[in-house]
């Protein structure tokens, strides 16, 4: 378990990743005196970072505070794959709730991704972001095998989205992998994840949002406002509070329904001709402790899981970074035998799941003007972007029926 009071960066990811750390970062400095603002973000990475660019946009008076360097938490240990699938499938999903419910989700998932791309040419934001489509590949097994990607391929054409089945022969002939089956579907894509973030809070700054050093310890609601101390004892006055800390989930907001995980990945050397896949797919596995892998700009490989929720003590996790770069390094070799399987980077970090795969978005219960956002598991980036546009519309008075299945208190699936 993290502890918010005591949880750093470090805690959040060890090892390095190879991203940039993009374009100048505004000043961040000390809060040396009590200030008001209409809202503030309690966080800075990407999901602070897009809430706080979309905040600004409608015209908000916003204030960001992270107690240490925005980005190089959580954000910086993703493999940033922007999927618009969901970690549980629609089949799974569907028994959960229901068939429309779940297929709305899906498609909401898919107009994110969408969303992000679009906001992110229109702002120039150089992040290394490219279209991908995504190859969701059998595992194998009753649960994850061609029957089964088969059956939740035909429910997704019955909800309209986007992807193809391929068999046995066509996924060899196409792409030159060894798998029963595997679903191809457009409409993702992957990028630099902290270029995007610094990108965004860079977009929020210049619109006049202010970016401080400061730690939140205590929030006070009972007023017209949120009363909001920090950590050298000045308060912010804030009309509306978003919590955005990541994994570090306060105390007054635990929840059955999350836990908090391990994951591991590596980054490949730049690849000779022959050491790629065709067209640069995202490419994850129809299992639970799943596979995922994709390709960069500079032709590495990234690839990650291994996935562990009994191994959540960062110490704990940082000492497996060995075997369980050693062991993924070995099921590359295995899906891509052309690779060169070595490892120029290791990382791992925490994240945080659901019993449904969805997300934690919206008002905080009992807390009055405040709202959260957590719980993404591999939908990181693309629920961000969700939890952006819903909790502008929350903050701006509206509400859609559909916005209870991310409640932080929905009830647990089944």
């Amino acid at each position: 378990m993290l502890e918010p009071d005591i949880t750093e960066q470090a805690d959040l990811r060890g090892g390095h990743a190879p991203w940039h750390s993009g374009p100048a970062r505004p000043p961040r400095p000390t809060l040396e005196e009590d200030r008001r603002c209409g809202v503030l973000i309690v966080g800075a990475g990407i999901t602070g970072a897009l809430m706080a660019e979309h905040l600004t946009a409608l015209g908000h008076d916003v204030c960001i505070i992270d107690r240490e360097r925005p980005g190089f938490g959580s954000t910086t240990a993703s493999t940033s794959l922007l999927q618009w699938e969901i970690d549980c499938p629609l089949s799974e999903l569907t028994d959960f709730y229901g068939f429309e419910r779940a297929a709305n989700l899906y498609r909401r998932s898919v107009r994110a991704v969408a969303g992000l791309k679009a906001l992110v040419a229109e702002l120039g934001i150089q992040c290394a972001m490219r279209d991908r489509s995504s190859l969701y590949i059998a595992a194998g097994g009753a649960d994850s095998g061609a029957r089964a990607l088969r059956a939740e391929h035909a429910l997704r054409a019955r909800a309209g989205l986007p992807g193809d089945y391929l068999d046995y022969p066509t996924l060899l002939r196409e792409f030159g992998l060894t798998r029963e089956a595997a679903i191809l579907s457009s409409g993702s894509a992957d990028a630099d994840p902290l270029c995007l973030a610094h990108g965004m809070i860079a977009v929020a700054a210049a619109r006049g949002a202010a970016v401080h050093d400061a730690e939140a310890v205590s929030y006070d609601n009972s007023g017209t406002g949120v009363a909001v101390t920090l950590d050298n004892g000045h308060v912010i006055e804030a009309g509306r509070v978003v919590l955005a800390t990541g994994y570090v989930m306060p105390a007054f907001l635990q929840t059955p329904l999350h836990k908090t995980s391990s994951s591991w990945a590596i980054a490949t050397p730049p690849q000779g001709p022959g050491g790629l896949w065709h067209d640069g797919v995202l490419i994850w596995e129809a299992s639970e402790h799943y596979l995922y892998a994709r390709t960069t700009a500079d032709r590495r490989i990234l690839i990650g899981g291994e996935d562990d929720d009994g191994l959540t003590d960062p110490a704990d996790r940082d000492a497996a970074m060995p075997r369980k770069s050693r062991t993924i390094l070995d099921k590359l070799a295995l899906l891509w035998p052309g690779a060169d399987a070595r490892a120029d980077y290791v990382w791992s970090g925490a994240f945080g799941e659901t019993e449904d795969g969805l997300p934690l978005i919206g008002a905080v219960p009992g807390h009055p003007r405040l709202y959260a956002a957590y719980g993404y598991g591999g939908n990181g980036i693309t629920f961000s972007y969700l939890a952006s546009r819903l909790i502008g519309r929350l903050i701006a008075g509206h509400n859609e029926r559909w916005y209870d299945d991310l409640a932080i208190d929905r009830p647990l699936p089944g």
